[in-house]
């Protein structure tokens, strides 16, 4: 499959009594880092560079994860650059920002 960057935010609904989203939002990052694939956390999205079906596959986990950690619903918005020339590549677009300034 194609070469692929994917932004996600991911928003779960928090269940009753919790108050902080953050480890939540947490543990989508570890399942993120856990999968190996190379990845920037932003301040309102994180970015993952791989294989368009597997970067697919780890946003189903997070997914599934938010649930397991009782939330009763989850909002991820997410952005894709598909490249079938294997091209998407986090670091040739930030060459120029590569601190982000």
């Amino acid at each position: 499959m194609a070469q692929a960057l994917l932004s996600i935010q991911i928003l779960p609904k928090l269940k009753q009594g919790d108050t902080d989203v953050i480890p939540y939002v947490d543990r989508a990052i570890e399942i993120i880092k856990e999968s190996g694939v190379p990845y920037r956390v932003g301040p309102l999205e994180t970015t993952m560079e791989g294989d368009l079906d597997a970067l697919l596959d780890i946003v189903k986990r997070m997914n599934a994860e938010m649930f397991e950690l009782g939330s009763p619903s989850v909002l991820s918005q997410i952005k894709l650059s598909v490249d079938g020339s294997g091209n998407a590549s986090m670091a040739r677009l930030l060459q120029k920002y590569p601190d982000g300034r």
